[in-house]
């Protein structure tokens, strides 16, 4: 029996991990003198939160893009944006999966960084700081997406 290599898997994410994946993340950024932190709405307001926390950062504001169904990416459509350059700015998103995202922030706000919390192969170049890797064909079940339920014992089955 052979596996595909490109067979799709699933990764769900709990709190406890994400919460420390972004304080690793953060460790990375400690040593800036970052002006401020700009969350991309929505995947990157939790951990721009927690990040803008771990840095003792007060000044927050966001770039609402809209890439994502639930299921599949689209085209990134700019809904809100920021004044300036990015100048001293550190850009926060969950993830850089194809880079579409990625690349109009940074085309946007040149000067800024871009930290994502997990990053994928074909996008992972355009993020100046990420946590953790993960294959292009993994799909990622944040936690704010799923639920906790009752899983019927293998017997019920």
């Amino acid at each position: 029996m052979t596996s595909s290599a490109s067979a799709p898997t699933v990764t769900h994410l709990s709190w406890d991990r994400f919460h420390q994946d972004c304080r690793a993340l953060s460790a990375q950024l400690m040593h800036q003198p970052w002006r401020g932190v700009i969350a991309i709405a929505r995947g990157g307001l939790i951990p721009a939160a927690i990040i803008a926390r771990e840095l003792d950062i007060r000044l927050c504001d966001t770039l609402c893009v809209a890439s994502y169904d639930h299921d599949r990416q689209g085209e990134a459509k700019l809904l809100k944006s920021v004044d300036g350059d990015g100048d001293g700015f550190l850009i926060v998103d969950d993830l850089v999966d194809t880079g579409v995202t990625a690349q109009l922030v940074k085309n946007l706000l040149p000067k800024a960084k871009l930290a994502v919390v997990y990053a994928k192969p074909q996008g992972e170049a355009l993020a100046d700081y990420w946590q953790t890797r993960f294959e292009q064909n993994n799909w990622l079940h944040f936690p704010w997406d799923s639920s906790r339920q009752y899983a019927p014992p293998l017997s019920e089955q």
